[in-house]
């Protein structure tokens, strides 16, 4: 292989992204200067969180470059290298985002470890996702013995391993989700308590309040809108809310305005709190130990819906916004050697 391919960002998307907004570019392979190593892409993740990423305004990362490579979580092999830390064949994640080859620098890849759980899932229940649901309930949920947990957005690649993270301390838990597929998943697979088909209740605030009749102590929210609105009215005094995701509003053209939650975090003394992963860069350690040691105990599971080839990832990624994937998505570049 002398050639390399990359997807750029060729214009920022109005509402949904489309094919149109994504470009498919080739390139010379990259040469790996004094502590890189050459690598070669097997799996790409795509995530919600790269649509925001795709508009040009201010947010807690800078808006993706039009015409350069789209960056995000990427696992490879490495395929030459004159580092004595990673040998050629040593299997890598890190952020260099969407393009068959990459020259990354060693600090910047994390070497994987295939005995201690198979390699998709350092994308996912070991990865970025997995370990924004363990932060975002251990330091923000807290979930109890007893309580209600509500997870919205249940049936992806965080909000399952949330919902199953208020099972392991013995809470009670609910999650939402837009297909009968996806409930059956979380109800029989899971173990979730009760699972709440959206699209098929005219009116969530009732429907929370029959499935929650004790009220909602955790609220892991994934996707705003309408849906976090009616949780909200059912919060109980002391009630966390981790505020991970907003799905709901990523493609709207305008400001997305609804209720004004102060007055029921106010009369319940509640915590709602957004976090950044990023923030919780130096447990990453501890907090993939935990995640691997209930994976190994058969506490957590996971889902993947993998996509194969390279040239399906825009449309791997257009389909995280209608429902697409049950667990998190990825897409096959290349098979290991």
């Amino acid at each position: 292989m002398s050639e390399n391919e990359q997807i750029v960002l060729a214009s920022r998307p109005e509402g949904a992204p489309s094919r149109d907004n994504f470009k498919f570019i080739h390139t010379p392979l990259p040469e790996p200067e004094a502590g890189q190593v050459l690598v070669r892409t097997l799996y790409l993740s795509v995530d919600p969180y790269m649509r925001g990423r795709m508009k040009d305004t201010k947010s807690y990362a800078p808006p993706y470059a039009l015409n350069e490579v789209i960056k995000g979580g990427a696992i490879g092999q490495v395929v030459d290298s004159s580092e004595p830390n990673l040998r050629k064949g040593d299997f890598v994640s890190g952020m260099w985002g969407w393009q068959r080859y990459a020259a990354v620098n060693t600090g910047d890849l994390s070497l994987i470890d295939t005995e201690e759980a198979p390699l998709t899932a350092y994308l996912g229940a070991l990865g970025l996702t997995g370990l924004t649901a363990y932060f975002g309930m251990e330091d923000i949920g807290k979930p109890k013995d007893g309580e209600t947990v509500v997870v919205s957005g249940a049936a992806g690649a965080v909000g399952m391993i949330a919902g199953q993270i208020g099972k392991i301390v013995g809470a009670r838990v609910v999650g939402i989700a837009g297909s009968d597929e996806k409930c059956a998943y979380l109800k029989e697979k899971l173990g979730f308590d009760v699972v709440l088909n959206y699209k098929r209740e005219n009116d969530m605030s009732a429907a929370i309040e029959r499935v929650c009749p004790d009220g909602v102590d955790v609220y892991f929210d994934n996707v705003g809108g309408d849906i976090s609105d009616a949780v909200l009215r059912h919060i109980n005094r002391n009630a966390r809310i981790p505020l991970c995701g907003q799905i709901s509003s990523y493609n709207l053209e305008k400001p997305d305005i609804g209720m004004r939650p102060q007055t029921l975090l106010l009369t319940n003394t509640a915590l709602m709190k957004g976090f950044l992963l990023g923030d919780y860069a130096k447990s990453f350690k501890e907090g993939r130990a935990k995640l691997a040691k209930w994976m190994k105990e058969g506490l957590i599971q996971y889902e993947e819906n993998i996509v194969e080839g390279f040239e399906q990832t825009p449309e791997a990624f257009m389909g995280l916004f209608s429902g697409d994937n049950l667990g998190k998505q990825l897409v096959k570049v290349a098979d290991s050697e």
